[in-house]
């Protein structure tokens, strides 16, 4: 509210300067001032320029300094992971430079070639090899990033039938996401949102007659064992939903009507991820925020203290109810998700 109420006033301060401005212009109407800039006004735009630069650079840098570690360019916890985060960093350090060179001469030539009388800029009128090396140069470096973004893309979805994926639907409707194991046959039983009967708990519309489906079974917290490649099949009920895990740089659209999938290998349990030192350090900040609201929190019913979870979201403004949409994720041993596995109750024994 307070960066609002900020935002609001320093808007309302810039329209009554403009306003001050219009004003005084009309002031001048009648007076002997011309309107025509002179050598002292080309000068001082000139300084003017330069400074809008260094003031460019500076906030540049201080950025850098402050929030150079991105937290969504750390912390990768899927094999692709790092093949993504170098290409973000590629792109990231390509545009940095771009944009350096460019806002350099763009102010210095404003600097250099200010207007003074009797002096007239150097200018081509024409230079078909000038207009060749500023095309060529843009089309080697996005070729580059594009082709390289590709073999990224075409190795991170192309599935090793040998690698014998485990395989988990994820379902979107406004505004929650459930998951559905394929069970001991790691086969998903047939669905459609035809045969979804709120009254018997098929909320999914999942088959109850296909032999595939009788070991399912429907959870609100995914658990995915570490070192093991899981495939996600997804499905929207409603509207287009997008299925986005941050921290294994997964993200896929769930469109009504079909069925979409992303795959990934998950290589950090959620406790070794807990005992990293920058998750330490955001989980102390967030706690201590949390700490400031403490009244507000618990009237809210929430839980005061925050614990570092991974995270599904849906990264598509869906409703009013888009922020609900979250659900946990647990990468644990093998041994932890069977457990866990055998604890759940399969697909038929949850109707009602």
């Amino acid at each position: 509210m307070t960066a609002l109420l900020t935002i609001i006033f320093v808007l309302f301060v810039a329209i009554a300067i403009w306003q001050m401005v219009k004003i005084f212009d009309l002031a001048q109407v009648g007076k002997s001032n011309s309107q025509i800039a002179t050598d002292e006004d080309n000068k001082i735009n000139g300084y003017l320029m330069i400074a809008f630069m260094v003031f460019i650079y500076v906030i540049t840098f201080l950025s850098l300094y402050y929030l150079g570690d991105l937290p969504l360019m750390s912390n990768s916890a899927s094999e692709h992971g790092e093949e993504i985060d170098n290409l973000m960093w590629i792109s990231m350090i390509v545009i940095f430079l771009v944009q350096t060179i460019t806002q350099f001469l763009l102010h210095y030539f404003a600097y250099k070639y200010k207007g003074e009388k009797g002096r007239k800029a150097l200018f081509y009128a024409d230079n078909n090899t000038l207009e060749f090396i500023w095309t060529i140069i843009p089309v080697i470096v996005l070729a580059g990033l594009i082709i390289y973004g590709l073999f990224t893309w075409n190795d991170i979805m192309n599935i090793d039938e040998d690698e014998d994926p485990l395989v988990i639907e994820l379902y979107a409707q406004q505004f929650s996401w459930k998951a559905r194991y394929s069970g001991g046959d790691n086969v998903l039983g047939k669905a459609n949102v035809r045969l979804i009967d709120i009254d018997r708990a098929n909320v999914l519309g999942v088959d109850e007659n296909d032999p595939n489906a009788q070991d399912d079974f429907i959870t609100s917290e995914i658990h995915l064992p570490v070192g093991r490649k899981v495939l996600f099949k997804m499905r929207s009920q409603d509207v287009l939903h997008s299925a986005y895990m941050p921290h294994f740089r997964a993200q896929m659209n769930c469109v009504p009507g079909m069925v979409t999938q992303f795959a990934f290998t998950p290589t950090v349990t959620t406790a070794e991820m807990r005992q990293r030192p920058e998750i330490v350090e955001k989980v102390k900040n967030i706690n201590e925020l949390r700490r400031e609201r403490q009244a507000e929190i618990e009237e809210a019913g929430q839980e005061l203290l925050y614990e570092f979870d991974y995270i599904l979201l849906c990264n598509k403004i869906c409703g009013k109810s888009h922020y609900n949409m979250q659900m946990n994720i647990i990468v644990e041993t093998q041994e932890e998700f069977d457990a866990w596995a055998k604890e759940q109750t399969t697909f038929p024994n949850s109707l009602n």
